[in-house]
């Protein structure tokens, strides 16, 4: 059998175990020996189950050999992040403080994929308290970005979205509260799909105490894979029922798509500095999808600076009374400095103050359900600049407002509750580039049609090999 298993997607991967062309121990020895042969340089799974797995496939292979019942991820190796709960393992959030705190359960996202059949070969890194966009912590180290280490992988599930671009498993899961998915896809060069909120189950059980409504409101779990049609087959898996998570919505996953639909299409939103590779990026989007059927007009999301603003007021305040005290006990001095500069942007919101900026939701996402009434289909950037170098958020609050205008597009749908995909569009002098796509809320496959329209046009060029600074 070949040795390049690891390079196939998810899909192909699923189909070939079940036709039993290849065994559920092959497919885990090759993407473990992938690992073995790039992590080292990208550090990008903190925690390596290389027995564990092993062992697990060969249960999955005892499965199919007497006939049993499988699901559709059966046998196909996949990463967790390491903020979510997986019984038996550290849930970090890369805080050294919480190294030794094992969760005694899955979380729902981690339960459903095992459901699936899914086989977890490692668990990846994110920022501490996965509050940066820039994946390093003084717990688990730094995370680099395989296209060019002077980039950043992107954050919260950099460490997800730098495994699968370098081929260690097909499918790896993340989360997005504002852009953590989404980001990281894009820095890296791979689809990321952030769900609508309510599409895929979470919960912690580990965690304390509830989290705040603000972030129960923003925070989503989902799939970042080298191909669309595999965050296709993770969300499926994902988004299987748990009665832990009171968001959860029934909603169907199948269904009439309509693509291709009209589709407005916003290169440089108003008011806002954006990077000429950024708009071109997107402008070419727009051509694909006019060349798939899609009739194209050029018009902006309502308000889309004012919904970016309230994600900052909205997270910073219930931060502030939530999370900032753990920040400064436990964070370490870059997710310090990067959280003093974001707070530095965010006023200050008494009790009549933050009920005005909840209710302000409700007409926001009003108008962009209309808006989706009339334009099924956003497609605009991810962020409005090329991936940040190295730690751009550690040079104070003027290079943090640039990053957070940057981060407009990304806030804004979070905070909306709206689904988004990632979506590579090719290489920009070796960084890679990409486009947004979002929809209504629970229209994930109509995201999912037109990323795929798009990525049978572009050359994305994954999975790579990690690359040296002299390149």
């Amino acid at each position: 059998m070949s040795n390049d298993i690891w390079r196939w997607s998810a899909v192909e991967l699923a189909r070939r175990i079940r036709l039993r062309d290849v065994s559920c121990e092959e497919a885990v020895a090759s993407c473990l020996a992938r690992l073995d042969q790039v992590n080292p340089r990208i550090n990008a799974v903190v925690e390596v189950f290389a027995a564990q797995a092993m062992q697990a496939a060969a249960l999955a292979d005892a499965t199919l050999a007497r006939g049993g019942a499988v699901g559709p991820l059966h046998g196909v190796p996949v990463t967790v992040k390491v903020n979510v709960d997986q019984e038996g393992c550290a849930t970090t959030n890369g805080v050294g403080a919480y190294r030794d705190v094992q969760a005694r359960a899955d979380s729902p996202v981690v339960a459903n994929l095992r459901q699936a059949g899914a086989i977890v070969i490692g668990r990846t890194n994110t920022p501490a308290f996965s509050m940066r966009w820039f994946t390093d912590n003084d717990l688990h180290g730094r995370t680099v970005n395989p296209w060019d280490p002077r980039r950043t992988p992107g954050g919260s599930s950099g460490g997800a979205a730098a495994a699968v671009a370098a081929g260690i498993g097909p499918l790896a899961h993340g989360n997005d509260q504002g852009g953590s998915i989404r980001y990281p896809a894009y820095a890296c060069g791979v689809p990321g799909l952030r769900p609508s909120l309510g599409r895929v189950p979470a919960f912690n059980p580990s965690q304390a105490k509830e989290r705040t409504l603000g972030m129960q409101i923003s925070s989503v779990q989902g799939p970042l894979a080298r191909h669309v049609a595999d965050l296709r087959l993770g969300l499926a898996a994902m988004a299987a029922p748990d009665p832990r998570d009171p968001w959860w919505v029934p909603a169907p996953l199948a269904g009439p798509v309509g693509f291709p639909v009209r589709v407005a299409v916003c290169a440089e939103p108003p008011g806002y500095a954006v990077s000429p590779e950024v708009a071109f990026a997107v402008r070419q989007a727009a051509s694909w999808l006019e060349q798939a059927g899609c009739i194209i007009d050029e018009v902006a999301p309502p308000r889309l600076r004012e919904a970016a603003d309230l994600w900052l007021s909205l997270t910073l305040n219930e931060a502030r009374a939530g999370v900032c005290e753990a920040v400064e006990q436990h964070g370490d001095e870059p997710m310090r400095k990067a959280f003093a500069s974001m707070n530095s942007h965010a006023p200050q919101l008494g009790v009549t103050e933050y009920m005005a900026a909840l209710a302000q939701r409700s007409t926001l996402l009003r108008e962009w359900q209309a808006f989706f009434a009339c334009y099924p289909l956003l497609l605009m950037p991810i962020s409005l600049q090329p991936a940040f170098h190295v730690d751009a958020d550690q040079q104070g609050d003027d290079a943090m407002r640039r990053i957070l205008d940057a981060q407009s597009p990304l806030l804004a749908t979070a905070i909306l509750g709206l689904p988004g995909l990632s979506v590579p569009t090719g290489l920009v002098e070796g960084v890679p580039m990409g486009v947004q796509l979002v929809a209504g809320r629970f229209q994930e496959a109509l995201c999912l049609a037109a990323g795929e329209a798009i990525e049978a046009r572009a050359s994305c060029g994954v999975p790579v090999d990690p690359r040296p600074v002299a390149e």
